[in-house]
Order: structure tokens, then sequence, then C-alpha cells
């Protein structure tokens, strides 16, 4: 069976992410015609079996450990487990999976590119617990001095160097998206773009960069200013 045309790389990371273990028949066909995903699937994999003999170890008294312990016991959907402790997993460097885009990515870009990718980001709401933003942005490299917005949206996507977090926050300045993207060669420069109503920047951060989308530029820039104030970036 050969997948539909509009079935993409990105919706079979998204689709991988989801729930490892169940694909659609389009990401099946889509699995048998890219290497690539191919490799990214397979990468997805060894994390969930690592994952998976993390909570079959007895738990110790670590913060990872302890969150994993918690949601293990609160959630009933398996594939939250696996993206929450995938991200703590990560954050201590127990496999990565690399996404290697051909060029060097604009990140401002990529960031309204997979905002438009996700609508539902804007009507759903969950991983709203506080206490979760505040441990993913720790493990990104983030200390949360004080809140930024409330959460209303998290999910762990496929970014361009591997996984990241998109992240929506009503803040009081409005509504924003915010993009956890860990890169390996970080330039210290921004990046910005402007398009399908949207703005975005893209900055230098924690494990790599955090981008912020926005309905205007007035939004980005107040937000902007509230992460500055309000996170301390591990160096």
């Amino acid at each position: 069976m050969k997948p539909a045309l509009s079935y993409t790389c990105l919706d079979l990371r998204r689709e991988k992410l989801a729930d490892p273990k169940r694909l659609s028949a389009d990401a099946r066909a889509h699995l048998a015609e890219c290497g690539a995903c191919r490799q990214f699937a397979h990468g997805i994999d060894t994390l969930e079996q690592q994952v998976a003999k993390v909570l079959a170890i007895p738990v110790p008294d670590g913060l990872a450990d302890r969150v994993l312990l918690r949601v293990h016991r609160n959630q009933k959907r398996p594939w939250r487990l696996w993206a929450l402790a995938a991200s703590v997993l990560l954050s201590f460097g127990i496999g990565t999976v690399q996404w290697q885009p051909r060029t060097k990515p604009d990140y401002a870009r990529f960031a309204i590119e997979h905002v438009m990718h996700e609508p539902q980001s804007f009507t759903e709401h969950r991983l709203t617990d506080p206490s979760r933003f505040r441990l993913v942005l720790a493990n990104f490299g983030g200390h949360l001095l004080a809140p930024i917005g409330k959460v209303r949206y998290m999910r762990l996507c496929p970014v361009p160097n591997g996984t990241g977090w998109h992240i929506v926050l009503d803040t009081e300045v409005g509504p924003v998206t915010l993009l956890l993207i860990p890169g390996k060669e970080i330039s210290g420069k921004a990046f910005e773009a402007k398009f399908a109503g949207m703005t975005a920047r893209a900055l230098p951060g924690g494990q790599g960069y955090y981008a912020i989308v926005a309905e205007t530029p007035q939004i980005v820039d107040a937000v902007e200013k509230l992460i500055d104030a309000r996170v301390r970036w591990r160096t």
C-alpha cells in the first residue's frame, strides 16, 4: 500500500512520538519508502526500550525517578508517560534521536511552520500542570524564577535537531507559543520570521534555541522581556 501524497516525514514523526507501538497503514507504507524516517523510528524504539528499563528499576530518591513514578501512578494513557519520561532521559543524555536537515535551519521560520501544522494546540488542553512545565524547562537548561504565564498545552514534538517541546502559554500580554529546540551548533544569533499572520523570534538559550510565536511583533517583544526577566539559562 502506497501512502497518500499528503503524508509527510513530519506526519510520521508526530505519529511515532504520539504512540510508538501503533502506527497507521500510511505510516508503515511511508517507512517502507523513507530511509531517514526508518532511522528516526528505530531511534524512538531504542529510546522507548531505555525508558522501560528505567521504569523497571526500584525508584530511588532522585528527582527524575520521582517524576516518573508520579506520572506512572496518575496518567492513564501510556504515551503521556513515555513523553514525559523521554524528556527526562534526553536531558540526562540517555539516547538522542537526530533529525538533521540538509541546510542550517531557520528556527524562527520553522517555529511558525510547526505551529501551522498543529492548530489543535490552540484549542486542546494537555499536560497543563505548572510543575511539569518547570521540569521540562529545567531539563532544557532554564531555571524558572517566576511564572511566564498559564500553561495550556505541552507536547513532545520532532524538531530540526531531534525532539523538542511545543508549549502554549496564556501570558499577561496574550497567548504565545514557546518552542524548545535543542541544537548542536548554537551561533548566538537570533532568527526572525513573519508570515501567515504570525511573528516568530528564536533566541539561543539552554540546550539550544527557544522560539516565541505570537500574532504580533509587540507580543513577541513583551514575552521575550518576560523570559529574560523570569528565566535564568544555564551556561
